[in-house]
């Protein structure tokens, strides 16, 4: 049996290492939680040389600029790449998310998308902890399909799935990597078996040939439909998910909703290979509404920021901006990164 390259997903320390960071603020409230997600990551005693890229749907409008191959080239050479948000009302839906986070995701290989939930739910007095590995770079987000006889009334539309061998298994082996050393030892895969045929059969058979290879970890199978329902009723039951690109996309908005609200959600897109620098970032969008308000909380960047953390190898201080963020704080965006930054360096 063929092996992809396998990647330990538990936590490393490299803390005397300068780690080259392009920073992308974006629209909105994005440069507002980035800049105070550096401020904490700084207080952690992280050594960080940035770089920033005037991207988004701002810079869209101002000159067309979306994402140049030529920038993209300069991205490859960070260690990591930190985004705020991106899009505005005035770019038509779908330019920026196509042409700026999916190139992003599909040129630099981000094939894991991370998002870990530790919260209780409403209606819950325990918490749960969890984390979703949704493949990343497949399913309907490659674009697969087309419209025949458009704005007529015998408009066709295709929207095809595209699922390969490699990208499934790869996902699958991440994720039971880090169940493999997560205390509960579980993985559970979520998919629609019974009716996708084709693309979950691969899914399903992908994911017991993997299992095999580890025994001491427990698995479990879900319907998306049903997923659903546990995230809301039972999210203790889990430890680990994994799912394709757009069930994936669905479920971690919903494990957000049951964490503490999706403006906590933190993200990482991933490069487990290395081969190109990975991307973090908070999934709670660019809020125009409320730029320059002081009310977006950076919580969710300051997060996905730790993520990055413990990507480059930095764990031990990863941990410590976690355990900064467990209690809530009240305040303005750079109120509550001063009340963070300040529990790392009391």
């Amino acid at each position: 049996m063929w092996h992809l390259v396998s990647y330990d997903a538990g936590l490393m320390t490299n803390s005397h290492k300068k780690h080259r960071l392009a920073v992308i603020g974006g629209d909105g409230i994005g440069p507002e939680v980035t800049v105070e997600a550096l401020k904490v990551i700084r207080a952690a005693g992280v050594d960080l040389e940035t770089t920033d890229f005037d991207l988004g749907g701002a810079r869209y409008l101002r000159d067309g600029e979306v994402l140049s191959d030529a920038v993209l080239e300069q991205l490859r050479g960070f260690d990591a790449i930190l985004l705020g948000a991106v899009g505005t009302p005035d770019v038509p839906p779908g330019l920026i998310e196509r042409g700026l986070l999916l190139k992003m995701r599909f040129e630099l290989d981000l094939y894991i998308n991370q998002r870990p939930f530790v919260g209780t739910a409403p209606g819950h007095t325990e918490p749960h902890n969890f984390v979703v590995i949704r493949e990343n770079t497949e399913g309907p987000y490659v674009g697969e399909g087309g419209v025949l006889r458009r704005g007529t009334l015998n408009e066709v539309a295709t929207q095809g799935s595209v699922n390969t061998r490699m990208g499934v298994e790869r996902c699958i082996r991440y994720a039971f990597e880090l169940a493999a050393g997560r205390e509960r030892k579980h993985v559970t895969l979520v998919h629609k078996t019974n009716v996708l045929t084709f693309a979950g059969d691969l899914w399903q058979r992908t994911f017991n040939i993997v299992a095999a290879e580890f025994p001491q970890v427990g698995t479990a199978y879900n319907h998306v439909d049903a997923a659903c329902i546990y995230f809301v009723q039972d999210p203790h039951r889990y430890d680990v998910i994994v799912t394709d690109n757009l069930f994936g996309d669905i479920l971690t908005d919903l494990g957000g909703a049951v964490s503490g609200g999706i403006g906590l959600a933190s993200s990482a897109n991933l490069n487990p290979a290395r081969t190109g620098p990975s991307m973090f970032e908070p999934v709670h969008g660019s809020a125009p509404d409320i730029v320059g308000t002081g009310k977006a909380n950076p919580t969710a960047a300051i997060l996905s920021a730790a993520l990055m953390l413990d990507f480059l190898g930095e764990g031990d201080a990863a941990d410590r901006v976690r355990a900064a963020c467990a209690n809530p704080v009240s305040g303005s965006t750079s109120q509550i990164a001063d009340a963070i930054a300040a529990k790392l360096t009391a």
